[in-house]
């Protein structure tokens, strides 16, 4: 089922970091190469609940999506204002989760809550995530990315939906 939340207050913080972790592990090791594992862990998910609160709810009309069941976090992403619609990112589905299809029950299930136009970056190198925003009926529309900073990153690619 999709639950949708406009403030940190109303996610579960803990629940969205296991969607997160495998990230959030690479994350600390990249940053903080001196710490242990857990450490690094712990100041990833720092990091993680800053940005929610001080930089991403904030924005008006920002949401997270996600995709439960049984009161599981399954799968996550977030929407915020982009250009003339919203930016779907950070699509993930925790590592025991995957491959049973819930980024595509989450991203549909957002298309259809969301008419307005919906644009997503994606790694050239992420072949499960292309593959699932094609599936979904996205359509690819630039080579770049260019983020919500005006910067470009061409090691992604620009899809847009509808």
């Amino acid at each position: 089922m999709l639950y949708l939340a406009d403030s940190l207050r109303k996610l579960d913080f803990r629940k969205l970091m296991t969607v997160y972790e495998e990230g959030n592990r690479e994350n600390g090791a990249f940053f903080w190469p001196e710490l242990s594992e857990g450490q690094q862990l712990h100041r990833a998910e720092e990091d993680f609940y800053q940005y929610l609160q001080e930089v991403f709810f904030p924005v008006k009309g920002a949401v997270y999506a996600i995709w439960q069941e049984d009161g599981v976090y399954k799968s996550a992403l977030r929407l915020e204002p982009y250009d003339d619609g919203l930016l779907l990112e950070g699509l993930e589905t925790a590592p025991d989760h995957r491959r049973r299809g819930h980024a595509e029950k989450l991203i549909r299930a957002v298309l259809e809550a969301y008419p307005q136009r919906i644009y997503s970056h994606v790694s050239k190198k992420n072949v499960p995530s292309l593959s699932i925003h094609k599936k979904c009926g996205f359509t690819q529309v630039l080579d770049y990315a260019k983020e919500i900073d005006g910067s470009f990153l061409r090691s992604a690619v620009t899809f847009r939906y509808r």
